[in-house]
């Protein structure tokens, strides 16, 4: 036991510290278990075959497709509409927002998808990012409250509660102490934490997609080259093919988008074709994106009878017609050691290799309009193609670099397609699945997540990228530290020492001192591994008293995701400190009357729900 609790005083000591990785902190701690022989091998191991590590990545996966079939970004660009101009009301609707969302989506997802619109939101109604965002953070931590999957120490205590020999909590039942908690929140921020945040100076209007589509226009002087047009029932072009005319050699026009305005007329005809071929065929009243000069573009209208569509703003011509789900567009740059530089050649058939389109090129700061080049390095290009055709451009740095993040990009895109809707019936699955306990948890996120994968909405190449695996291998391998504290009897004493000190006759005092030292831990060390710590500790205290775990455990789901006071607690937290300039002290003087509202609310609602 002596030995035993010195490995976990320093473990814990190394989470305080941050210096390195929490998944390395928690490897060092398990291999170091076994080597002491505390644990035999299978024990060491026990946590990568635990259900609760499996679904805890299968939700990454689900989490990912919903990400990238336009969901998050729709809903976090729907909630600063409601918010209008007002900051308060704005204040609200984003704490209810997170609150809600990451009761579906990892609290680290959540608030990725609502920074750039919340600091957008802030700078447009003349308040700054500070006013908002610490709500943001708190209120994903107290939404992922609302149901089983909504954060990873509710599935800690509903696995500990199952392995006890207790039937597991419904997915919604959390709910009952989450919306309490989430509206006191609303409450609190609206009404006097709006007051305790503090309005720190910053300069991070954030980049988006129609903010970045706007520096290409000016840039590159996009808008002068881009033209709709229709064919006619009079057109030479009517039903023939691109290659009969070989339009951008005797024409210099190059065809980039064709869209049918009636796909419905012939059975299996899809709306866009987003990068017409030679074989494409050209019907009546179909609208093509051309890019071409007006003398060009003029000449092939008169002689091919074609109409000229409005042309709308180039912002929302690009925005509306170019990019999609399935297509984007990015900034590329040519690298000083690329075999490129020095080479006289036409561009877009070096793109041609990738299935991407060039659709315009700057050097030294301004359009360049000659479709051969010879080639300088820190030429720049415009370029449009399969989001996933982009990404492998990557792979080419040593002679191109792409500019930004094409991944992140294309989750701020929040057009819904087929996907979109498969995405979410995934997750509606797997929420019936859990509700009616058809399957366990871990085979019903499976099954949701091989649904996501397999339909396409995250591809494969994609799939590992999207799962935290700093956050899944730290809890597999702090599993182990559960097992070894029971085993060494140390959660017994813990247990028993926290009864002797508490009283044996309160068990409302036994769950604040429950609250109190999980919410101690948890504003330092990760929320997961603090409930993988609490829980072998308040499974044995019920068995003690002889009363019920589910009240203790729900009170480790809780505190574990109540690290209001660090910017270290938990990772929205990080990820909002450096948007809003804030300091250790913030978090503090905010979160602590916070704190306070949670403690009493749980032990006044907890008991009743989940009588002792």
């Amino acid at each position: 036991m002596t030995l035993m609790l010195i490995i976990l005083v320093i473990t814990i000591a190394l989470f305080v510290w941050g210096k390195y990785s929490p998944d390395v902190v928690a490897l060092v701690s398990m291999l170091s278990l076994f080597l002491c022989g505390i644990l035999n091998l299978s024990e060491t191991l026990s946590g990568f075959s635990n259900p609760t590590v499996i679904m805890i990545a299968a939700l990454f996966i689900i989490g990912e497709g919903l990400s990238q079939t336009g969901w998050t970004a729709l809903a976090g660009k729907k909630l600063i509409e409601l918010a209008g101009k007002s900051v308060p009301k704005l204040l609200v609707i984003i704490t209810l927002g997170s609150g809600v969302l990451s009761g579906f989506v990892s609290n680290t997802g959540t608030v990725a998808t609502l920074l750039p619109a919340t600091i957008s939101s802030a700078w447009s109604i003349g308040t700054m990012p500070s006013k908002i965002l610490i709500p943001v953070a708190f209120g994903s931590n107290t939404g992922g409250l609302l149901t089983l999957t909504g954060t990873p120490p509710n599935i800690i205590a509903n696995n500990a509660l199952i392995e006890a020999g207790f039937e597991g909590f419904s997915f919604f039942e959390f709910g009952l102490i989450g919306l309490p908690l989430l509206i006191i929140a609303l409450i609190y921020f609206r009404y006097f934490g709006f007051k305790l945040l503090p309005t720190n100076k910053t300069n991070n209007k954030p980049i988006n997609i129609d903010s970045t589509l706007h520096e290409w226009i000016e840039a590159y002087q996009i808008d002068n080259h881009y033209y709709r047009l229709r064919i006619r029932s009079i057109s030479t072009l009517l039903n023939t093919k691109l290659s009969d005319w070989d339009l951008e050699n005797k024409y210099h026009i190059n065809v980039i988008r064709l869209k049918r305005r009636h796909p419905n007329r012939l059975k299996g005809t899809q709306p866009y074709i987003e990068f017409p071929q030679n074989e494409t065929e050209l019907r009546y009243h179909d609208i093509i994106t051309v890019k071409g000069n007006t003398e060009d573009i003029n000449k092939l209208m008169i002689e091919f009878n074609l109409g000229l569509l409005t042309k709308e703003s180039a912002k929302s011509e690009l925005r509306n017609n170019l990019i999609s789900q399935e297509v984007g567009m990015a900034e590329v740059l040519v690298s000083p050691k690329s075999f490129l530089v020095g080479r006289k050649m036409k561009l877009k058939e070096y793109f041609k290799r990738y299935d991407i389109q060039l659709l315009a090129t700057s050097r030294n700061r301004e359009p360049y309009l000659e479709e051969e080049m010879r080639v300088n390095a820190g030429d720049s290009f415009i370029i449009r193609g399969p989001w996933e055709n982009i990404e492998k451009l990557k792979d080419q740095h040593k002679n191109i670099v792409v500019v930004g993040s094409p991944e992140e990009m294309l989750k701020d895109v929040d057009e819904l397609t087929p996907k979109s809707y498969i995405a979410l019936g995934a997750l509606i699955l797997m929420i019936v699945l859990l509700v009616v306990k058809a399957v366990p948890g871990s085979i019903a996120a499976l099954i949701s997540a091989g649904i996501v994968l397999f339909s396409g909405c995250v591809p494969f190449t994609k799939a590992y990228k999207s799962i935290s695996f700093t956050s899944v291998v730290m809890i597999a391998a702090m599993i182990p530290m559960g097992v070894a504290i029971q085993k060494t009897g140390t959660a017994e004493m813990i247990s028993n020492s926290l009864i002797s000190f508490l009283g044996e006759g309160n068990p409302t005092l036994l769950l604040g001192g429950i609250f109190l030292l999980t919410t101690t831990f948890s504003q330092f060390i990760n929320n997961s591994a603090t409930a993988v710590l609490m829980t072998p500790i308040v499974i044995l205290a019920a068995g003690t008293l002889n009363i019920s775990p589910e009240p203790l455990l729900i009170t480790v789901a809780i505190s574990a995701s109540t690290a209001f006071l660090t910017p270290i607690g938990t990772t929205t937290n990080a990820m909002v400190m450096s948007s809003g300039d804030y300091k250790f002290m913030d978090y503090l003087k905010v979160g602590f009357p916070l704190l306070i509202l949670f403690v009493i609310t749980t032990l006044l609602l907890v008991p009743i729900i989940w009588p002792f």
